[in-house]
């Protein structure tokens, strides 16, 4: 029986599964009615992106388990690189 992320990474190929990465920084903005939620991990110098409908506990200094893609998101006209998280647990 596979588990959840191995069942998304079997549908989609571009996913990136880890496991038991350390939260340095978690930081929480409104944008509309969603609340963007940025992570940095130890040992990546890439932002981790997602976003929910309410604010959540801040988990800074907790290891996850992150399912994401690489993508780029244009800030003032440059281009930056990004994780987009779909999937995330506190391990």
């Amino acid at each position: 029986m596979k588990s959840a992320p191995e069942k998304l990474i079997a549908k989609h190929k571009d996913l990136v599964h880890s496991d038991m990465r350390k939260v340095i920084s978690h930081v929480q903005r409104e944008k509309g009615e969603w609340i963007i939620n940025t992570l940095m991990i130890e040992g990546c110098e890439v932002p981790f992106k997602y976003k929910r409908k309410q604010k959540y506990k801040n988990i800074t200094g907790q290891r996850v388990n992150l399912t994401y893609y690489p993508d780029t998101e244009t800030v003032a006209g440059i281009d930056m690189e990004v994780m987009s998280v779909v999937r995330i647990k506190i391990s």
